[in-house]
């Protein structure tokens, strides 16, 4: 029964918007949202943050990492942001690992430059990740980037 309440209530909405408006599709249209989409919309400020499989701690090393660096990371809170990217954009740019701007959106160019980081960082340190740079964060960028992670930069 509940199945076919759902056939009819979805089939009244899809007709009412395809008619014009929501006004037709009636009450069909004040469902309530699923767990995943209140989760989903209730997130809006965090998907703003990328922390690559961090936790917090670890990522507040790769922030104190960049502030030691020089690199002006913002707040140092665990919360990859913006500001967290951006200096680690001019990290990889200064090291020749990045060429696109500076807008801390971590798309390829950025897991790009991460991953080529993270291989020269691994061959100097003894980690030898030999990560494919294929510009996605896959698993083995991100346990390659936990493990770095693990030194106390913050200290």
């Amino acid at each position: 029964m509940r199945a076919l309440t759902k056939a009819l209530v979805s089939a009244t909405a899809a007709i009412g918007i395809a008619a014009g408006g929501l006004a037709t599709a009636g009450t069909a249209m004040a469902a309530p949202a699923s767990a995943q989409q209140q989760a989903a919309s209730g997130e809006v400020g965090t998907l703003a943050v990328v922390n690559l499989g961090l936790n917090t701690a670890r990522a507040k090393h790769w922030q104190c990492y960049l502030r030691n660096l020089g690199y002006k990371p913002g707040t140092i809170d665990g919360q990859l942001g913006t500001d967290s990217w951006k200096a680690a954009q001019r990290l990889f740019r200064a090291l020749g690992y990045y060429d696109d701007s500076i807008d801390g959106i971590v798309g390829p160019n950025t897991i790009t430059g991460l991953q080529q980081f993270l291989n020269w960082i691994g061959d100097y340190n003894g980690g030898n990740y030999n990560l494919a740079v294929d510009g996605v964060a896959g698993p083995a960028t991100k346990g390659a980037f936990w493990d770095f992670n693990g030194p106390n930069f913050c200290a």
